[in-house]
């Protein structure tokens, strides 16, 4: 899936990534890393007692994907943005906002180690499955 968001940006990934780097100082984040791979690229960063990291799979590294490159990172900061902002603002938990990208011991995410799980929960979907909360005790 190929998103819209950024589909023109001229900002340089450097750019962007220093960009995500000062916002999630600015929300309090320690020992804020980056790692780039050919085909992805990792953000990690400390931030509420917790270790958190997103993997971004990206096109190959030629000169026809390189918009294609810099609008994921732009999608990323805002991303990234908004679930600190959500927390900021009460909207969520931090937990609530990161938890797919919660790190667990062992090194997996939250969300690496459910995917199996949330997956055979939908191929057959149980009728109680419903979009409201259950009821309060």
């Amino acid at each position: 899936m190929t998103g819209k968001y950024a589909i023109k940006t001229r900002v340089p990934i450097v750019n962007t990534r220093n960009e995500i780097e000062a916002t999630l100082k600015r929300y309090g984040a320690k020992n804020v890393a980056f790692m780039m791979g050919q085909a992805e690229a990792i953000v990690a960063f400390e931030l509420v007692d917790r270790r958190v990291r997103f993997d971004i799979k990206l096109p190959e590294e030629e000169p026809k994907h390189d918009q294609l490159r810099r609008s994921l990172w732009r999608s990323l900061l805002l991303s990234i943005k908004a679930k600190l902002e959500s927390v900021a603002a009460g909207i969520e938990t931090f937990e609530e906002a990161f938890l797919a990208h919660v790190v667990m011991p062992g090194g997996y995410t939250v969300y690496e180690q459910i995917r199996e799980r949330l997956t055979l929960s939908y191929v057959k979907p149980d009728k109680s499955i419903t979009l409201l909360p259950p009821p309060k005790d």
